[in-house]
């Protein structure tokens, strides 16, 4: 048998999120926000997280620096139950820091890459990963280390028999290129939002992407927000509803939806049922600060519920 149902490789970092910031920013003027959080970040953590919570056997390859906030972030995801056996430290770099500045419903965000930009193919254990059903992979363009390699893992990972997953995120550089179309061969599941299903289609309109990419990957999913999520799995469309919540912010909602979409996956549940599973853990993010607050709160009251 597997030692885990999902393995990942990639980032850890910690997010700072400040609320109430007006949309203009002058220079040196000082600006207040009326809310702050400072919860784990970085898309593979954020998924490998909720996805232990929500009951998977995770395995994560990671990399932090020896600071206070790689601790931080080692803790949420043991927390979790997530396994960090095979992690490393940098003695360089200090673990990467996302600052976000929300603005109502829009936010900018800054990124200090930091212990991650230095983790390669060195640093990866493949009978490690190989040692699950599934392995997942987010933020490709962010992979700095590793990314001319990545299709080559995908490659070693399929043919040991895993099924393949790819969130790429968005690609600071606005390339879209990288090796992510060689990637693409080795994929059983993409799950872009609509702006990168565009991107890497290349098209403006979204169906038109969603059948683009549905010619190369078996099962496309894209994330379009409040509506919810469609997808084409083998030939044929499906949609599901977003479900209705009181958000907070969607840091975070389409790593928690692939988290919900995966642990759904990993039952042999139908393709319908992924997506509505998925839509379900992407509501239960937006209720919370960041990505992985609301996930934090159901093992915390777990644990109270143990003790009593």
């Amino acid at each position: 048998m597997p030692r885990f149902d999902v393995t990942l490789a990639g980032e850890t970092n910690l997010d700072i999120i400040l609320y109430g910031l007006p949309e203009e920013m002058p220079l040196e003027q000082e600006l207040l926000g009326d809310d702050l959080m400072v919860t784990l970040g970085g898309s593979t953590s954020i998924t490998a997280h909720n996805l232990a919570v929500l009951g998977s056997k995770v395995g994560l390859i990671t990399r932090v620096g020896g600071d206070p906030l790689g601790q931080v972030a080692v803790d949420r995801l043991r927390d979790a139950g997530v396994d960090l056996s095979r992690m490393t430290h940098s003695t360089k770099l200090s673990t990467g820091l996302t600052l976000l500045l929300q603005h109502g419903a829009r936010r900018r965000i800054l990124t200090y890459a930091g212990a991650m930009s230095e983790m390669g193919c060195e640093d990866l254990d493949l009978d490690y990963l190989a040692s699950a059903r599934h392995f997942h992979l987010c933020s490709f363009f962010l992979q700095r280390g590793w990314v001319a390699q990545i299709p080559q893992v995908l490659q070693q990972l399929k043919t040991a028999g895993l099924t393949i997953s790819l969130d790429t995120n968005d690609d600071p550089a606005d390339r879209w290129d990288d090796g992510i179309h060689e990637a693409l061969r080795f994929v059983d599941i993409l799950l872009p939002n609509e702006r990168e299903a565009c991107k890497i289609a290349g098209v403006d309109d979204v169906e038109e992407a969603l059948l683009r990419l549905a010619k190369r990957v078996p099962n496309v999913v894209v994330k379009v927000g409040a509506q919810g999520s469609v997808g084409i799995s083998k030939g044929k469309r499906y949609a599901a509803p977003a479900e209705k919540v009181k958000v907070v912010d969607a840091i975070g909602a389409g790593d928690s939806f692939d988290a919900g979409f995966l642990n759904k996956y990993l039952t042999g549940a139908g393709f319908g049922e992924c997506l509505a599973a998925g839509n379900s853990s992407a509501a239960l993010s937006t209720t919370r600060p960041g990505g992985t607050e609301a996930f934090r709160e159901r093992l915390l009251q777990r644990g109270k519920e143990v003790k009593h």
